[in-house]
């Protein structure tokens, strides 16, 4: 079975009111979609999302009439883009969706097939005052959920302590809490200035007694110094979520930074590595769960990765509603992804990725599944 063609659709919905992500300067007024639609010689088409695929369209050729299950080789096609070009690697979740409808199995089952579900963390991301973040977390607590992660303003740490003892306060020992300070990259034009290592420290400190479950991206990774000073406080640092290669992991992993890794299966190194990552975190009492703040396609093929290799302890559930619902980020799915009433995801029933997609967004698709 060959791969006979490639298409990329966009698609984009408003959002009004305009989605305040604590992580970027600019309120976010629009949601864009890049779906990439892979198909074969048998006509199955698989479909993945994630990265813009802003250029791609000249390296298309570089797959057609190449066999669909040779994976190894189209994912070593896509390292060789990425320094070139862009984070295409929801190219390589559409050939995963192929294959796992041509063998009528989910994705999950080709990666290892550890689990059939997870327990999510909401994951927040706008910057809220502490009574407000307080109340929502305590909506988040009576939904199922058993973990929320929260995002903190780098130029507020006070505000941000305030947060994560009112939201503790709020929802008791039932719930874990996470905090992201996101300070491993930046989006474009982002001139703000950057956290130190020993602010850090004073902002853990000060969060001791609310007993934070992991401190997400506090510094840039090139800080292996300051990285390395913030183990041992109690608190897990996780973070390269935005990590290009696997190499780059690599690195990581042999200066043992983080003691929780999250490359994004459609951002960052792709499906197939992060199977070899997951090994190799778990050899060295490491841990891998992949950061999916996308859309409802990449958030499926992170979760097909996680529940092949048995990732953990919990998948992040991008959902701060209602700035950022699940209506706004599945918009080009039939239905959102939802949690069950214990706060657990679970893989749909369908092969391949499970994507149903919503043809009112996509009519292109229509006649091609």
């Amino acid at each position: 079975m060959k791969i006979t063609d490639i298409r990329i659709h966009r698609a984009s919905r408003d959002l009004s009111p305009a989605f305040l992500a604590n992580w970027d300067p600019q309120p976010r007024r629009s949601v864009e979609m890049a779906l990439v639609c892979v198909e074969t010689s048998d006509g199955v088409v698989g479909y993945g999302s994630g990265d813009s695929m802003v250029g791609f369209e000249p390296y298309a050729e570089l797959f057609l009439g190449q066999p669909l299950m040779a994976v190894d080789n189209h994912v070593r096609i896509l390292e060789t883009l990425t320094f070139h070009a862009g984070r295409y690697w929801p190219v390589e979740a559409a050939i995963w969706d192929a294959i796992g409808k041509t063998l009528n199995v989910p994705v999950a089952s080709l990666l290892g097939g550890a689990a059939e579900s997870l327990p999510a963390y909401a994951s927040t991301g706008a910057r809220m005052d502490p009574h407000a973040r307080a109340e929502m977390c305590q909506g988040l607590r009576d939904e199922g959920f058993t973990a929320v992660k929260l995002r903190v303003p780098q130029e507020d740490l006070a505000e941000g302590i305030a947060t994560v003892h009112a939201v503790r306060d709020a929802v008791g020992a039932e719930m874990q809490i996470m905090v992201d300070l996101n300070q491993s990259w930046r989006m474009a034009g982002d001139l703000r200035t950057r956290l130190d290592a020993t602010a850090v420290r004073r902002f853990l400190d000060a969060c001791h007694e609310a007993q934070i479950f992991w401190l997400e991206e506090p510094l840039p990774l090139t800080d292996r110094v300051g990285l390395n000073s913030l183990r041992g406080t109690g608190t897990r640092v996780a973070g390269g979520e935005m990590v290009r290669t696997f190499e780059e992991l690599l690195w990581l992993v042999d200066d043992d930074v983080l003691d929780i890794y999250q490359p994004d299966v459609v951002l960052s190194a792709g499906m197939l590595r992060m199977r070899a990552l997951s090994d190799i975190l778990r050899s060295r009492g490491r841990r891998f769960t992949p950061h999916t703040w996308s859309n409802g396609i990449g958030l499926l093929a992170n979760l097909h990765t996680a529940a092949g290799v048995g990732a953990g302890p919990y998948f992040e559930f991008p959902y701060d509603p209602p700035g950022w619902s699940l209506d706004r980020r599945d918009f080009g799915l039939s239905e959102p992804i939802r949690t069950d009433g214990a706060g657990m995801v679970h893989l749909p029933e369908a092969t391949g990725l499970g994507i149903d997609l919503d043809f009112e967004v996509f009519p292109q698709e229509r006649n091609r599944t």
